[in-house]
């Protein structure tokens, strides 16, 4: 049987896969994704969350492909991994992924990267202007994105008619895509929305785990955390989502192997001095220890 049946859930309360289902919205996260989704209807071009690892910048963005997915006219595609080399490489795969007609008619260089540009064009201007679809691209981890790219972003965001922006633009990253983006004062002047995710309280510590294990089960939600432990929890977290997650699954487990059915404080302590042993280390310095021999980081 799985550890967190034993405890009376149906599902993993804690899982750090970013399901959207599990996903408490914060004050923070509604104020981002409400604006992301009057701006995408508005087609007003780019919005740019910040946001430190872990502040729940990925969730955010998989609520928002769950919000797009119920719209019909609206084609969108997500890159996860931006780290193109050239303007090519990042035109090529938008082209691979949006299905654009494409036929090179001139050789590597300047004049397939124009011909590149103008297969976007043409695309985007088809579906948007004759369609009426809207167009969204979301890029996560944006801070990999090296100034080329931008500024291919940047030329992107040329594309308009009078009322609006052909392509929507959504990038996702952690703080140090900000100087990059502002050391680019064409691409910041045309950012529309932007917006800095950061830690939760501990009032939205305890709400976020309240939501998740309330999610995990159709039945009455078992009492599994007293409120001092959800406070060592905030201590030790510093309220980063991530690693709230990845606590609290550690701590369903051994409530498990110890045959326990409620965390108090010392349990706790207890979890992290057997876990990482450093219980008298700061709560920063146990959360950034990597758990290498199951392949996760508690801050990857």
């Amino acid at each position: 049987m799985a550890y967190h049946k034993v405890l009376g859930f149906d599902k993993e309360p804690f899982s750090t896969s970013p399901d959207p289902e599990f996903m408490h919205l914060t004050r923070e996260h509604e104020v981002a994704l409400t604006n992301i989704l009057i701006e995408l209807r508005l087609r007003r071009g780019l919005m740019v969350i910040f946001g430190d690892i872990g502040t729940g910048k990925t969730t955010l963005s998989r609520k928002l492909i769950q919000e797009l997915r119920q719209r019909h006219d609206i084609l969108f595609h997500m890159i996860l991994n931006p780290s193109f080399e050239t303007e090519e490489q990042f035109l090529s795969s938008v082209i691979r992924n949006f299905n654009i007609p494409h036929n090179v008619h001139s050789a590597a260089g300047a004049g397939e990267i124009m011909d590149l540009r103008d297969s976007v064009e043409k695309f985007l201007i088809h579906k948007t202007v004759y369609e009426k679809k809207t167009v969204v691209l979301i890029i996560d981890e944006a801070q990999k994105l090296n100034e080329n790219i931008l500024e291919a972003l940047r030329l992107f965001l040329n594309f308009e008619t009078n009322e609006y922006k052909l392509i929507q633009v959504v990038l996702l990253g952690q703080m140090e895509l900000y100087p990059k983006v502002a050391s680019m004062a064409n691409f910041m002047d045309r950012i529309s929305f932007k917006y800095t995710l950061h830690p939760l309280t501990f009032e939205n510590t305890k709400a976020m785990i309240e939501f998740r294990m309330k999610k995990a089960t159709d039945n009455p939600v078992p009492r599994v955390f007293l409120d001092e432990a959800i406070e060592e929890v905030y201590t030790v977290t510093g309220g980063y989502p991530r690693k709230i997650n990845m606590l609290c699954h550690q701590i369903l487990k051994e409530l498990v192997v110890e045959n326990q059915k409620i965390a108090d404080r010392v349990f706790v302590k207890g979890v992290l001095d057997r876990q990482y042993g450093m219980r008298q280390s700061t709560g920063d310095e146990i959360l950034q220890t990597s758990i290498t021999n199951s392949g996760h980081s508690l801050i990857g």
